[in-house]
């Protein structure tokens, strides 16, 4: 009996070395998700020390925010049927055909999470794209956190030339406006936006730009493409499908199919556990992360340095409410993905020293350049602007990315002159850009930089200081 448990034991290590999703604490590989990261999980933790400024006052703040966790696309939503026709095969492989792997198999918890899973059926495809109930509290929380550190900044007390929001025409960026209202102002507030104009040259420029839309970033010939033709992620396919017990690789739609149920699921829930996430081992997420890394490097990051002027509105704007000293003193707008990754490229943020390609995979594992800390849901781009009146220059700023205070190396330790700041983006401040933003000139000019825009400024200032 003895010498049969001495045999048994090194099956048993084997089987206790199978990765378990749902026995595992840190699940780290919840913070690659790209685009799809829930907020939650990625936000800095650092603000409290950063916030404060010794010798200075916070004046106004200028804000864009990502809008929060939402439903998928209708084209997910329809095709839930299948995500229960892969579970009942995956189950079959390990319960019937028993053709479990004998190495990196689902362990018994996360088959049985799996085998348990139901879709839930009060969504449906004409609700895709819909802010979650976890997407709205994203939202009303980041308002709070915010207004915990700046709370003479951001007052409780709406007042319409104090405060100024915009979003954009969609479901999901008016809900996350109203989220963030109430966490500013309370549930019974009178807080609007600003009318969203035909054409949303500020929050959407991209969509007037057809040369932008027609850039070569995912298809033949792009890094992209050859990350995703590459042995790496072929091998990555087919190791997921034969941890599943399938004994052939299964078709890539189907596996991105259960990659982001798990990565929806785990967003819209963050204090449990998506069953499908459990089908995925940390290193096969790290090289999905890849993968969409260099689809937004590409598409709207560093990949192409046109992609730095598709942004000239929403930096103008940035840079002229900070300048001007009277209301509003609070700007927030609610966008989108793309929104944001533009303008942090405009802004130089988060930039690598080598590019993203397919080839280097391996050596950029701490690159800068990660959509799911950068692009997690609920994303936000905060710029406080400080006085600081013993200092010769009295106009500091502090930039944070989704709470945690960006390093410049013009800076210093997140603090940036205001002076500076102008300087560093002296091109797109004084660009005309109707002209500047789209390779092919794009849409018409509605002004010709930040000077023009400060002429208006100062008029505005004259009829305030006359009242």
């Amino acid at each position: 009996m003895r010498l049969l448990i001495l045999l048994l034991l090194p099956l048993v290590a084997i089987a206790q070395d199978d990765y378990c999703f749902s026995k595992d604490t840190s699940r780290l590989q919840t913070r690659q998700f790209s685009s799809k990261t829930a907020y939650q999980i990625v936000k800095g933790t650092d603000i409290d020390k950063q916030y404060l400024v010794p010798g200075c006052q916070p004046q106004k703040m200028w804000i864009f925010h990502r809008h929060g966790t939402r439903l998928p696309k209708k084209s997910m939503i329809n095709k839930a049927p299948r995500v229960a026709e892969l579970r009942d095969l995956i189950i079959n492989n390990y319960q019937v055909a028993r053709t479990k792997p004998e190495t990196d198999a689902l362990c018994q918890t996360d088959l049985i999470a799996i085998k348990l899973w139901k879709w839930n059926s009060s969504i449906t495809p004409d609700m895709e794209e819909y802010l979650t109930a976890q997407g709205y509290e994203d939202l009303r929380g980041t308002a709070k956190l915010y207004q915990r550190y700046y709370p003479t900044v951001l007052t409780p007390n709406y007042n319409d030339t104090y405060y100024q929001f915009r979003h954009t025409d969609t479901q999901r960026t008016t809900e996350s406006f109203k989220a963030f209202a109430e966490g500013l102002f309370g549930s019974q507030n009178a807080a609007h936006p600003v009318e969203i104009p035909k054409q949303d040259l500020l929050l959407r420029p991209y969509d007037y730009c057809s040369s932008f839309k027609d850039v070569n970033y995912k298809d033949e010939g792009s890094e992209y493409y050859k990350f995703h033709q590459s042995k790496l992620y072929n091998d990555t396919l087919a190791e997921i499908s034969t941890r599943l017990g399938f004994l052939y690789t299964l078709e890539e739609a189907d596996i991105k199919l259960m990659y982001d149920m798990c990565r929806y699921e785990q967003a819209w829930n963050v204090d449990r556990n998506s069953v499908w996430c459990g089908a995925f081992l940390p290193e096969q997420v790290t090289v999905f992360e890849y993968l969409e890394d260099l689809k937004y490097y590409y598409g709207s990051g560093y990949g192409f340095p046109e992609n730095a002027h598709l942004n000239c509105r929403l930096v103008q704007d940035l840079l002229t409410h900070l300048s001007n000293p009277v209301s509003p003193h609070v700007v927030a707008h609610f966008g989108h993905s793309t929104g944001l990754l533009t303008l942090i490229t405009a802004l130089g943020i988060q930039k690598d020293d080598i590019k993203l390609r397919a080839d280097n995979y391996d050596s950029l594992t701490s690159r800068r350049w990660k959509s799911s800390l950068i692009d997690p849901f609920a994303a936000n781009f905060v710029a406080v602007k400080y006085d600081c009146p013993a200092d010769l220059d009295r106009e500091k700023v502090v930039f944070f990315l989704n709470q945690q205070a960006v390093q410049l190396d013009w800076c210093s330790v997140g603090l940036c002159k205001w002076s500076d700041v102008l300087e560093k983006y002296k091109t797109i401040a004084d660009a005309d850009c109707g002209e500047y933003y789209c390779r092919t000139g794009g849409a018409p000019s509605l002004g010709s930089g930040v000077g023009g825009l400060l002429a208006t400024t100062l008029a505005a200032m004259l009829v305030y200081l006359m009242h």
